[in-house]
């Protein structure tokens, strides 16, 4: 068992004494009691506040060799050079996102691949402790590496030795995809900044 003891939901917070919420909500809300062997992975889809979230990828770009908008847009082509070779596209995919890329979102759900694999979070379960949880504890994750919540998720991911987290991808001269950087480059300062 990875956590013998968890955010169950019981209780108040601290600060606000409000209710806390189940971090488990997120799995639960997208896969119901079939929890503990499912084979799944993560998309989390952030579309930055637009031109914002293009000028820090293109500083992401710079320095670790990653496309420039391609964590921003998702296209079916980038995820399926993910999955693909890891034989996951049989498995679901659950895309968490703040729901700012419609576009990217239909694309997604219209391609005849990913389409019928594809899990949004029911609403009630969509929260960012919920989207952690599902997240961190998939097979595969792939997000934006300008994000602090992809790094985070990174970043815990590599804590527990989990690998098959895709942040920095570029296509390379023959037109596949390859990553550019490994999956510490979330903790190199020159990469991240102070995000780092």
């Amino acid at each position: 068992t990875l956590y013998r003891n968890y955010n169950t939901g019981e209780g108040t917070t601290s600060r606000a004494w409000e209710s806390v919420r189940n971090m488990c909500s997120g799995i639960e809300g997208v896969f119901g009691d079939d929890t503990h062997y499912v084979v799944y992975s993560t998309i989390h889809l952030r579309g930055l506040e637009g031109q914002s979230g293009v000028k820090l990828m293109q500083r992401m770009s710079s320095s670790s060799g990653c496309h420039p908008t391609a964590a921003l847009e998702m296209e079916p082509e980038y995820i399926k050079s993910i999955l693909r070779p890891l034989g996951m596209l049989k498995f679901p995919i659950v895309l968490i996102t703040d729901g700012q890329n419609f576009n990217a979102i239909r694309r997604l759900v219209n391609d005849p691949e990913i389409g019928p694999r594809l899990k949004l979070v029911p609403e009630p379960a969509s929260w960012i402790g919920g989207d952690i949880t599902l997240a961190v504890m998939s097979n595969v994750f792939i997000g934006n590496p300008a994000s602090t919540f992809s790094g985070f998720i990174t970043k815990s991911r590599l804590a527990l030795g989990f690998g098959h987290s895709y942040l920095f991808r570029a296509q390379n001269e023959e037109g596949e995809w390859r990553n550019t950087c490994g999956d510490t480059c979330v903790f190199d300062r020159r990469i991240m900044g102070s995000m780092s």
